[in-house]
């Protein structure tokens, strides 16, 4: 048995809780903050016997896609004059990042 964590943006949550869902899988969801970009995300966490896991893998590789968005980074001189324009600066978003750990023990109460 594995438990696997993926953490995706929250824009593509309900695509692959649907898909989970649809595909037969069980699994919790944790509301998470990025800490890069202070942006909602949601960490999905599923057990899976060891035939399952890349099923699972393969359905969050399909319903998280990375995009690109622009956010406004600060000018560095700390004393910048009020009303100084932020520089916005491109950046990649979305997408998922996926742990898979080895389960000990597993008990349904």
């Amino acid at each position: 048995m594995k438990l696997v964590i993926a953490i995706v943006h929250e824009r593509d949550k309900h695509k692959v809780s649907d898909a989970l869902l649809q595909a037969g899988h069980k699994f919790t969801i944790v509301a998470s903050t990025g800490g890069f970009l202070r942006d909602g995300n949601v960490t999905f966490l599923a057990g899976a016997d060891d035939d399952d896991v890349d099923s699972v893998i393969s359905i969050v590789r399909k319903w998280c896609s990375s995009r690109e968005q622009y956010v406004s980074q600060p000018i560095p001189d700390a004393i910048a004059p009020a009303g100084a324009a932020l520089n916005p600066v491109k950046v990649a978003v979305g997408g998922a990042i996926i742990f898979v750990v080895d389960v000990e023990k597993y008990e349904r109460v």
